[in-house]
């Protein structure tokens, strides 16, 4: 069976896709070789009507009801969870002081109905709470059990590297993944996103986990909410710059000359490049899938990988 190099997102599960529509999606996923899921214990919080519960419940049910849970990498995240009902923001996040992660985990568990989780997430950096305090907590889990290893999402290449320094002078596990906003299409410099919490990759940030070979790097809304084939999904503001024009142009001449789509290139650029990342996809249909899968077997050549790097 091909394995898989990308992750599942599961943001719709349980919001806009109910249990057959994302029971069907998981299924395919786990029958074209997919291992990897992602989720947080907050999805989708932000959704009027919602608690953030409903991804993991659903994926704890689909898990439970397949039978495969030994097959699959199930990623998930504390301290972006809100503490007041109702709240649509990270005003109320629940951060990452040691309590809080204690009782996050135990949520997460019972959720996703398994007694240990692959990757366990810092979903935010809580700069209120000492480093050590959070490291110590996350070290509890892992030797507890409840937890095989850790990484950390939305945090600056320098706190990632200190955390890594003060964890290893303890003794403890280090953080071995990484996971931030990254695809094809660069911002404007020292712009921002207008979704809250969203950290980008930086230049930075690449040649660092060049450097360290225990580090692997994730990459959410790798496709910009559809925006590179959807023309109802307009290119995010942030993007617009000559740049953008011409990375656009490269990508529509190599997806021609492989027949592919524009996402299933940026997939292949993403998974094949230096470093290789971690792309994690969210669709909501097996057509959305397919087009995903489609990129596995998707090889960029050496040109065509530089035109696609050196146009900016």
């Amino acid at each position: 069976m091909t394995t898989i190099p990308f992750a599942l997102g599961a943001i719709p599960f349980g919001d806009k896709l109910d249990e057959k529509a994302s029971f069907a999606i998981l299924d395919r996923f786990a029958e074209a070789g997919g291992t990897m899921v992602d989720t947080a214990n907050n999805y989708p919080f932000w959704v009027e009507g919602r608690t953030g519960d409903e991804s993991e419940t659903m994926i704890g049910a689909w898990l439970t009801s397949r039978g495969i849970r030994d097959r699959m990498t199930i990623g998930t995240k504390c301290g972006a969870r809100p503490t007041v009902p109702g709240d649509r923001t990270l005003g109320s996040a629940e951060g990452l002081s040691a309590a809080t992660i204690r009782k996050a985990v135990e949520g997460s568990l019972r959720r996703l109905k398994t007694d240990v989780i692959d990757v366990y997430w810092a979903h935010i950096d809580d700069r209120s709470v000492p480093l050590e305090e959070t490291l110590g907590a996350f070290a509890e889990l892992v030797e507890q059990g409840k937890v095989r290893e850790i990484g950390a999402s939305n945090i600056a290449t320098w706190r990632l590297e200190r955390a890594r320094t003060l964890s290893r002078a303890n003794g403890w596990p280090v953080y071995t993944h990484l996971q931030l906003r990254h695809t094809y299409l660069r911002p404007r410099p020292w712009t921002k996103v207008p979704e809250a919490g969203h950290t980008l990759v930086q230049d930075e940030t690449l040649d660092y986990v060049r450097s360290e070979p225990d580090l692997t790097l994730w990459a959410y809304n790798t496709l910009m909410f559809g925006a590179y084939t959807r023309p109802d999904r307009p290119i995010q503001e942030i993007f617009d710059h000559p740049g953008t024009t011409r990375r656009l142009a490269v990508l529509d001449e190599v997806a021609k000359e492989l027949g592919a789509t524009r996402n299933q290139v940026v997939l292949a650029w993403l998974i094949g490049g230096d470093p290789a990342i971690v792309p994690i996809i969210g669709v909501s249909s097996i057509t959305q899938l397919e087009e995903a899968l489609g990129a596995v077997e998707l090889k960029l050549d050496d040109e065509q990988r530089a035109r696609l790097d050196a146009a900016a």
